[in-house]
Formats: structure tokens, C-alpha cells, sequence
């Protein structure tokens, strides 16, 4: 078993699926990796030659590549070299993630959700028992809370300098 290596790149190319007839899924992709390095006569970086690989996964990790990769994604692979031929390293990957050097990533777990569109509203004015009971008794379903009718007739806060301007349409 050959020791475990870490690489970076952008994915060149389309990724490629294939189920094998036991019912294994493989994908496989060409990664391009361009080291960088500092040239100390002209205090610039510069790119180095490319490092081109061959990048074959399995099973889960397999489908979810294919799911997630385009032509262009930046990825860290940590992987088995497995052969050099056609000027390329072959890769058996056993993990990938998205650099995030150049680009946000949002993972299932991280995606807003249907209740974080929810406005978020201060709290209510703590008020004294007697105001809160003779609300409550004559507040109907439907109609609007308490703190809604305060804030009405007594007036909108002015906005601050660090509030956004008005939006206007077809101005």
C-alpha cells in the first residue's frame, strides 16, 4: 500500500461516472496543479510548471464528486499515488474538499432555511401587569399585538446614518 499524499488543483475537464457490474460506482477527473514560487530577483510569484493528475474515486465519495464538481473547482485531495504514465500521477482518492481560497462554499447543513427568512424582532417593552391584562382582554384574534399599536401611535424610530437608503423603483 503506497503512503498517503496531499494535493491541490482546479479540476480540468468534465467529471466522469461509471458503475462497474458489481454495482460499484467510480468516477474519475483531471486535476491541474501550478505551484507557485516566489522569484527573489524580480520580488514577484511566479507559476511553475504544471502538475497534471489522474484522480479516480469510489462509492459514496464517488457520486458525491460527480454531484459537486464542475470544470474549474479548486479542491484538496488527499489520496494514494497509484502510477505515473501519460506525464500524469494517478490518484486513488480517499477524501476531497473545496479550497475556499478563491470562493464561498455552502454545505447542506449550512443552507438558510424556510424559517431564517423570518425577520428577527426586538423584544417586546416589559409593561405593567395591569396594561398587559387589560390588552390581552380586549385584543381579538387576528388584530395586531400590543407593542404594534404602541410603536404606531407614537412613531417610527428615525432612520440612522448607518441604515441603507430608501429603495427606489423606477426613479
Amino acid at each position: 500500500m503506497s503512503p498517503t499524499t496531499h494535493v491541490s488543483g482546479t479540476i480540468t475537464g468534465e467529471v466522469e461516472i461509471r458503475f462497474t457490474d458489481s454495482g460499484h460506482t467510480i468516477c474519475r477527473f483531471r486535476l491541474t496543479d501550478v505551484p507557485r514560487q516566489w522569484n527573489s530577483t524580480t520580488q514577484q510569484w511566479q507559476d511553475g510548471t504544471p502538475i497534471l493528475y489522474v484522480c479516480t474515486a469510489w462509492g459514496d465519495l464517488a457520486r458525491n464528486v460527480t454531484e459537486s464538481l464542475i470544470d474549474g473547482s479548486s479542491v484538496l485531495i488527499r489520496g494514494r499515488i497509484t502510477g505515473i504514465k501519460d506525464d500524469a500521477i494517478w490518484l486513488s482518492v480517499d477524501d476531497l474538499g473545496l479550497s475556499l481560497r478563491e470562493r464561498i462554499a455552502y454545505t447542506e447543513a449550512g443552507l438558510p432555511g424556510p424559517g431564517s427568512a423570518a425577520p428577527v424582532n426586538p423584544p417586546a417593552t416589559p409593561q405593567p401587569a395591569e396594561q398587559q391584562t387589560a390588552r390581552a382582554a380586549t385584543r381579538k384574534p387576528g388584530s395586531p399585538p400590543g407593542w404594534w399599536d404602541d410603536r404606531r401611535t407614537s412613531g417610527w424610530d428615525a432612520p440612522t446614518a448607518t441604515s441603507a437608503a430608501p429603495l427606489r423603483v423606477g426613479a
